[in-house]
């Protein structure tokens, strides 16, 4: 049996808006609680973008300083944190086991709340423009585009749903599939086309993004057009799957890899519960925030029926 670095009653793998609020909820409530996060806190919540629809912030609120309040919460509680990289999660002893690349914490509940990861282009100024005009949702950014004009660069049917939903807002969009064009079988694709603000650029790769402070322009490569003035740019590609780490525990997914979870955000795996995008419920900061309170809820609900049995 391996030996562990520590012991819990509630362990969050992630650090999200989800896990955030999940270690607020147990923590409060007197859990000795760990939250387990290998990148930084905050997951795609993080950055100097601004968040206009969290209740509470009429003036709008950066996704780092939101982020830090939510840390600064869970710490007061007591909550305790690892930067580390989860390898495993099993059963063991009636308990659950995360194995890490440091060590192994046992605890009587998990909440996953791991998020999701969307894939990148990898291209220049894509990273550099990261909340400055660069975005990868739709529905998350769509407001601050009003009246202006931005690039959709993806294929499959989530690119269509939010280039559809940039159109109420966004005085143009440029719809680029990429030189293989559109997925086959997208239902709202002839919607999109027909669209007066959508302007298709077939047969072109997206090749670089540029401007100063803010995004200005991008460059194609394979098409008729070397160069577009755009104000915005949604990179929407296919979310990476759900890791194994959550397969190998045997905890259910869907054909899309979101994590199953029942209304009290309870997994098939016992004493497992998960919150967040990993569940593709709303992808909003406040939906994984309720979410993770539900968790947070849930897991305290369990553990008192264990001590009960």
């Amino acid at each position: 049996m391996a030996q562990t670095d520590g012991s819990y009653d509630v362990i969050v793998l992630g650090g999200g808006p989800a896990g955030l609020t999940a270690a607020i909820y147990t923590a409060r409530f007197g859990l000795k609680t760990l939250i387990i996060e290998g990148n930084r806190l905050g997951g795609r919540s993080w950055g100097p973008h601004m968040i206009e629809n969290y209740p509470g912030f009429p003036g709008g609120i950066t996704g780092t300083e939101l982020i830090e309040r939510f840390v600064e919460q869970a710490k007061n509680f007591g909550t305790e944190f690892k930067k580390e990289t989860v390898v495993g999660l099993f059963p063991m002893g009636g308990k659950h086991m995360a194995q890490t690349r440091g060590g192994f914490y046992e605890a009587k509940a998990v909440v996953v709340a791991t998020g999701i990861q969307k894939r990148q282009l990898s291209i220049p100024g894509e990273m550099e423009y990261k909340g400055r005009g660069v975005s990868y949702c739709a529905i998350c950014d769509a407001p601050f585009f009003r009246g202006k004009t931005v690039a959709v660069v993806g294929a499959g049917e989530e690119a269509v749903e939010d280039a559809l939903k940039l159109t109420d807002f966004a005085d143009k969009i440029y719809a680029i599939p990429g030189g293989e064009g559109y997925k086959a079988g997208i239902k709202e694709l002839h919607e999109l086309l027909d669209h007066e603000k959508v302007v298709l650029i077939e047969g072109a790769d997206l090749k670089s993004i540029g401007g100063t402070a803010l995004v200005e322009h991008i460059a194609l490569k394979g098409g008729e057009l070397d160069r577009l003035d755009v104000d915005g740019v949604f990179i929407i590609l296919e979310t990476v799957p759900t890791t194994s780490i959550i397969t190998d525990a045997g905890i259910g997914t869907d054909a899309r890899s979101c994590i199953l979870v029942d209304k009290n955000q309870a997994t098939n795996v016992e004493g497992v519960f998960a919150a967040g995008d990993c569940v593709c419920g709303g992808m909003q900061v406040v939906t994984a925030a309720g979410e993770g309170g539900m968790a947070g809820l849930a897991a305290l609900r369990y553990i008192k029926s264990t001590k009960s049995a």
